[in-house]
């Protein structure tokens, strides 16, 4: 845990009071992009949003006046996903996905005092949180589960998880505005709000894992007839020793088949790995209108750079070069291929110094990057004043 006073600062720059407010009173969020909470128990979506109203065909806008009356009762505001509505936190979260290399989600948490808006619980992905606002008490036990999968949530423990809460925390501590405190999934946790309206965030950070890696390699077995034959009809399924036969001559039969797997069928478990990832991942964002604005006006000395977070890859097929986006690829010429690795490498370019291509062919090539969203204009140039 940082203590505040020791880090570089209070957390100011990212959210604050004022920032719920905004978001609660006038960006119209909808569910599930907030829930809110109680004694351990989700709310039910209507105590806190209703209809849009005229020229909004919707039902479940968020009620500023509901929420009021709810946090007045005691009840925690969970905005969830501000990684793609508050414009600091988007650019944070973009940030902190690229170096971490792993997805990143992010919430606030907004707790009346003296409550408790979750139960003792683990969560299935890492977490970083930082006090904004108040002050709360958190209570850490042990896992039950360590490094728990997506699909291994702490409800399908309730009982160990229950037993776990009741033990002697090995943390118990509070944390105050400017505090970070690092949360291992797997690692229990409950906190209660002191004597004021307390305000964190939670970073989710979600790994990609060994388990991850696994069963792509297992579904590249797909490609093998004995591993995808029925089992004989009439089977009883129902009966241990011969399904755990099944099950033996499968398991041999598919390390049989994991051991012939070469190179080329790593790199395609690969890119599907990389495709997914990048998937979770938002880069940095894009202003439309000024991009167009921007490929309206590019000139040869038009300063231009990567987009950060933006993980294309560059592959070969046959003559000509593929790049690989978030969920879309683009071909390109094969001429084409040095220009790209300078527009790719992440440091700022200009159109004319695009190698192996004319002037009209350097435009044309930063023009097309433009509009795909894959570069964005910036200050000066590496080779540049």
């Amino acid at each position: 845990m940082t203590k505040a006073g020791t880090g570089p600062g209070d957390f100011a720059d990212l959210f604050s009071a004022a920032a719920v407010d905004e978001l609660v009173s006038e960006r119209g969020l909808r569910t599930p992009f907030l829930r809110m909470a109680k004694n351990g128990s989700v709310l039910a979506s209507s105590t806190f949003t209703r209809g849009g109203g005229a020229g909004a065909t919707i039902t479940d806008q968020v009620a500023d006046d509901k929420v009021l009356g709810q946090l007045a009762g005691g009840a925690t505001l969970v905005l969830q996903a501000l990684h793609r509505s508050w414009p600091p936190l988007v650019r944070f979260g973009s940030d902190l996905a690229a170096e971490l290399g792993h997805p990143v989600q992010i919430n606030a948490y907004i707790t009346p005092p003296q409550n408790q808006g979750f139960a003792a619980h683990y969560d299935t992905h890492d977490v970083f949180v930082l006090q904004i606002a108040g002050s709360k008490r958190w209570r850490i036990h042990e896992p039950v589960l360590p490094d728990p999968l997506p699909h291994q949530t702490w409800d399908l423990r309730r009982d160990e998880v229950q037993a776990r809460a009741a033990e002697r925390p090995l943390i118990d501590t509070l944390i105050e505005p400017g505090d970070a405190l690092y949360l291992p999934r797997g690692f229990l946790h409950s906190a209660v709000a002191q004597g004021e309206l307390t305000i964190h965030l939670t970073i989710g950070v979600h790994p990609l894992t060994g388990y991850d890696l696994a069963r792509e390699l297992v579904a590249a077995a797909e490609g093998d007839r004995e591993l995808r034959r029925s089992l004989p009809l009439g089977v009883d399924v129902t009966d241990v020793d011969a399904m755990a036969r099944y099950l033996r001559t499968a398991a041999e039969r598919l390390a049989a088949r994991l051991e012939q797997v070469g190179p080329d069928q790593y790199h395609a478990a690969a890119r599907r790995v990389g495709r997914q990832q990048t998937g979770q991942t938002r880069p940095a964002p894009i202003a439309p209108l000024a991009q167009l604005a921007a490929v309206a006006a590019l000139g040869p000395d038009t300063r231009l750079v990567l987009r950060p977070g933006l993980r294309p890859r560059l592959r070969q097929r046959d003559d000509a070069w593929v790049l690989d986006l978030i969920d879309s690829t683009m071909t390109w010429p094969d001429q084409t291929h040095a220009a790209l690795l300078v527009a790719l490498s992440g440091k700022a370019f200009a159109p004319e110094i695009l190698p192996n291509l004319d002037p009209d062919e350097q435009l044309v090539v930063a023009r097309r990057l433009l509009r795909e969203g894959i570069v964005v204009p910036t200050g000066p140039t590496a080779d540049g004043p």
